[in-house]
């Protein structure tokens, strides 16, 4: 596969020798790898390169920085084996020290291997599975932005407490939907409610009609949406089309970002709750940099996702700076987790032994036409999941860098 290098930041000349004797080559390499045309497109894809692009260019103008720092990208079309090849080959071949992004579960757990056995590093922001920080943890991972027991804790949470107790999943078949199923219905169950079935979907589908059937004949109160991007905005759109919620059930989008309620529209997306860990419209450090972004993407908002990249490369540079060195992953993923996370658009927080980013979540509900102000002004926030509670205790995760 042909790479396009996209972009190249040279920071002032005259960098001293001794200052950048453990920079491979000289340049700190990140390889932006995500899908670039399926599902996903829109969370990540080349929004999520101009989020690296924005990075580079805010790090060395904050700090005078003399990295000398170039950006890849690549589409994993969202399949281990393709990922992989890109992944190897950009390490072996290209000098690739760090990939960044990796949506869709099963690509990012085979990166994360690659990342272990190649000592580089893997900065997720795109992937959902906890297991990234549970039983497949690695000394070279970070799990940057959001993981499948935090969307069941908040969304799955509050949607058994306000009366959905009884539950039938839509699920991606591939290990994020799994994984999203797994840790909603151990929500649910330990709330109270009962899972009265699952289907599983295969990526990418397009007629969502015999599984929505299967859905609306279980007769549950909640249909659970264990899918994102495009999956998401199908299900929902043919779910309103067979009149499911008129009939009196409910979905409930465990993973939905700002881009689905988009092409979803608010009159159809109206009232869905939400768990996200970034809103453009939170304050106004999140606007500025919004607007910079949706400047580069014909006004798009960013997603969590793209925030993400940004803000997780912000860090893995801060600490490639700090030891002058970006050969050795496991000592860059160690100098991460030392260094206090204070970040510009997810707030303070860190990043735990077993590679969890830790910062607050957001239980959001989406606005009615008529509550909506302006352009993509979509969600009014409900809650507030602190830090300490966001995410899954690491003592429950399995990790084996835990001890």
């Amino acid at each position: 596969m042909k790479l396009k290098l996209l972009y190249t930041l040279l920071a002032a000349a005259g960098l001293a020798g001794a200052a950048q004797a453990e920079i491979t080559g000289g340049v700190v390499k990140i390889g932006v790898l995500n899908d670039m045309s399926g599902p996903y497109a829109d969370i990540a894809g080349q929004g999520s390169v101009v989020a690296a692009k924005m990075a580079a260019e805010d790090y060395v103008k904050a700090t005078g920085s003399k990295l000398k720092i170039e950006i890849v990208s690549a589409d994993h079309q969202n399949k281990p084996d393709v990922g992989s090849s890109i992944a190897r080959k950009w390490i072996d071949a290209d000098g690739v020290d760090m990939i960044v992004d990796v949506p869709t579960s099963s690509v990012a757990l085979a990166i994360a291997q690659i990342a272990k056995e190649k000592n580089k590093v893997q900065v997720n922001s795109g992937a959902g599975s906890s297991d990234l920080t549970g039983k497949a943890c690695t000394p070279n991972t970070v799990h940057w932005t959001y993981d499948t027991w935090m969307l069941a804790h908040g969304t799955g949470s509050a949607v058994v407490k306000n009366g959905g107790d009884t539950w039938f999943f839509l699920t991606a078949d591939y290990a994020f939907g799994h994984a999203l199923e797994r840790d909603t219905a151990e929500v649910v169950k330990a709330s109270g409610g009962k899972v009265l079935g699952d289907v599983k979907v295969p990526l990418g589908t397009q007629d969502f009609s015999s599984f929505l059937l299967q859905a609306q004949a279980s007769k549950a109160k909640i249909i659970g949406l264990a899918n994102a991007g495009a999956d998401t905005i199908n299900s929902i759109k043919q779910a309103s089309e067979f009149g499911i919620v008129k009939g009196g059930q409910k979905m409930a989008g465990l993973l939905v970002f700002i881009s689905d309620i988009h092409g979803l529209g608010l009159q159809t997306a109206q009232g869905l709750q939400l768990t996200e860990t970034f809103y453009w419209d939170m304050n106004e450090g999140t606007r500025a940099w919004s607007k910079r972004f949706g400047a580069q993407q014909g006004g798009k908002m960013p997603t969590m996702v793209q925030a993400g990249v940004y803000s997780g490369m912000l860090h893995y540079l801060k600490a490639v700076d700090a030891i002058q060195d970006d050969k050795d992953g496991a000592k860059v993923v160690a100098e991460m987790k030392k260094l206090p996370v204070d970040d510009p658009l997810f707030g303070k927080g860190m990043i735990r032994a077993d590679g969890r980013n830790i910062h607050p979540a957001y239980l959001f509900e989406v606005k009615s036409p008529s509550e909506s102000k302006y352009p993509w002004d979509y969600y009014k926030l409900l809650q507030t999941i602190p830090a300490d509670k966001a995410f899954r205790p690491m003592a429950e995760g399995g990790c084996p860098l835990v001890k």
